[in-house]
């Protein structure tokens, strides 16, 4: 071999090996950067972490409970004593309604909530679906999902006509029977141009909106059609305010609302993020002042929106900083803050609303809404803070680190887990000692048992427990001095709802295992 052949084989072999190096050297930079944590214990950009069995195992039964909540004809049905029902929904106005969720323990479906189920539904989805995926929960949640909103793409035959409820509450309160053998008829409520009902409206504006964000890649077709819905419906409410609490006073008595400019607010927050139309973003800059009540802080849930919007648009802030438009904004972010030195129990301006074991407690009616809502927006916000590197957060001078935020939704998810002083989960299934009594017609009937409106009441008196277990349902909760009575007659602690469990999922999957937060939901 001549000395010119050994000397390009000698470099040859040299580049080879600084290639190789470089190579190893990146991948071990990588992991490194992927499995380390931030100076204060939270996750930095990378994948999902080491997984929590036990938030893992609850999100899974939390999922669950919207299978037991579907109406409809059934597609791979996973729970053995439910069938299909409600196959007639809608036929008095020629649509079909059949599908959707059953509101709570009872047979309604009421547009109001199932929309702001799904709105967070979807939320969860899009900030923790990649949790989801590790636990095997993504496709499940995403079926839930879809199987809600092909419910509002029927209930909206038009631009300006959306149907808000199937069946009349008042009759079906009367009955104690399964979903299964409902004879009774099934009335529809419609919002129209001359029956306004902006915040049902808008909130299901805000579902179609967040929904399409979820099925983009893997379905842009029906992604695009319920972005279609989202914008003609916030026209409809923009356009044609007006409560539908004033226009159709017969819902007062079941999901009364209390406004409709939080859900405005939300649903253009939503419009923005799915189409990223500076339209919407000029329409919460410009209509802050005169609903979003900045400065003071509010409760997350069915019927109040602004907490949610004001984490929502922070988001933007952490993540956009150079976003042309966002100067209206600063507000918002401020709002939300003041909403998580709320609920962190050490800050000077901590609420008082909590209980003595630690769970924040609003109203004895369903009174862990707020605790898991609460809970689920000071997960995102501390995800927000360590993804974009701000790892503190000041109260009133007084500083708190972001994991802290993490640590009181932990405390929340605990509680609701079965860590109080009862010793027992609000959730059912989950753990040794549980509601055996929960307020659920479905649950509480045997499923080969043929009742009418009335007979079935001799499973509600029963003195045995429920013989169909409703996995996954969080029951409304404890009081304030921490007593519960687990009995179906006690419709306020211990019947559960879907938009309940949606927060839950929201709040479990943040938990299942770390990760980094989006930049973008788009």
């Amino acid at each position: 071999m001549s000395e010119k052949s050994k000397s390009r084989g000698w470099c040859g072999w040299f580049i080879a090996i600084i290639v190789l190096a470089v190579v190893i050297v990146a991948i071990v930079y990588t992991v490194k950067l992927r499995t380390k944590k931030s100076d204060d214990g939270g996750p930095v950009p990378g994948p999902p972490g080491a997984i929590d069995k036990k938030y893992a195992d609850a999100l899974k039964l939390a999922l669950q409970f919207f299978d037991i909540q579907k109406s409809g004809k059934l597609e791979n049905n996973k729970i053995s004593w439910r069938g299909d029902s409600g196959l007639k929904d809608g036929s008095e106005a020629n649509l079909d309604l059949s599908k959707g969720l059953y509101d709570a323990g009872d047979h309604i479906k009421f547009g109001f909530p199932m929309a702001f189920t799904a709105t967070v539904l979807s939320w969860s989805i899009l900030e923790y679906g990649d949790q989801m995926a590790v636990v095997n929960q993504l496709n499940p949640a995403k079926e839930s999902l879809k199987w809600t909103t092909d419910y509002f793409i029927k209930a909206h035959p038009s631009d300006n006509v959306l149907y808000i409820q199937v069946g009349d509450p008042k009759v079906d309160h009367k009955c104690w029977e399964r979903p299964e053998s409902m004879t009774e008829k099934r009335p529809l409520l419609k919002i129209d141009a001359e029956t306004p009902g902006t915040e049902v409206a808008a909130e299901t504006a805000a579902a179609m909106a967040s929904a399409s964000l979820v099925f983009k890649d893997s379905d842009p077709s029906y992604s695009a059609t319920l972005l279609k819905h989202a914008k003609q419906l916030f026209d409809f409410a923009e356009s044609k305010r007006g409560s539908y609490s004033v226009s159709l006073p017969e819902v007062q008595g079941f999901y009364n609302s209390t406004g409709y400019g939080d859900e405005l607010l939300w649903a253009a927050s939503w419009l923005y993020h799915a189409t990223e139309d500076k339209t919407y973003l000029d329409y919460v800059s410009s209509h802050g002042k005169e609903f979003a009540s900045f400065g003071n802080p509010t409760w997350f849930s069915w019927d109040n929106k602004l907490a949610g919007t004001q984490v929502l648009l922070s988001r933007l802030l952490f993540f956009k900083k150079d976003l042309s438009g966002s100067k209206g904004l600063g507000s918002y972010r401020d709002t939300a803050k003041a909403v998580m030195c709320g609920v962190l129990p050490n800050s000077p301006t901590a609420t008082k609303s909590r209980t003595n074991g630690g769970l924040i407690w609003v109203s004895e009616w369903n009174s862990m809404q707020q605790s898991v809502s609460a809970a689920f927006l000071a997960s995102l916000f501390s995800d927000y803070m360590l993804s974009s590197r701000l790892h503190k957060i000041s109260c009133n001078g007084k500083i708190f680190k972001a994991t802290e935020l993490r640590d009181f939704a932990k405390s929340q998810a605990d509680y609701m887990l079965g860590k109080n002083p009862l010793g027992m989960s609000f959730v059912v299934g989950y753990g040794d000692k549980y509601p055996g009594f929960v307020h659920h017609r479905g649950a509480t009937i045997p499923a080969d048992a043929t009742t009418g409106c009335l007979d079935g009441f001799r499973w509600f008196n029963s003195t045995e427990p429920n013989p169909n277990i409703a996995y996954g349902a969080l029951v409304g909760g404890p009081f304030m001095n921490e007593t519960f009575t687990d009995s179906r007659e006690n419709p306020m602690q211990n019947e559960p709802s879907t938009y309940n469990n949606a927060l839950l999922v929201g709040l479990l999957s943040s938990l299942v295992t770390t990760s980094s937060a989006l930049q973008s939901l788009k």
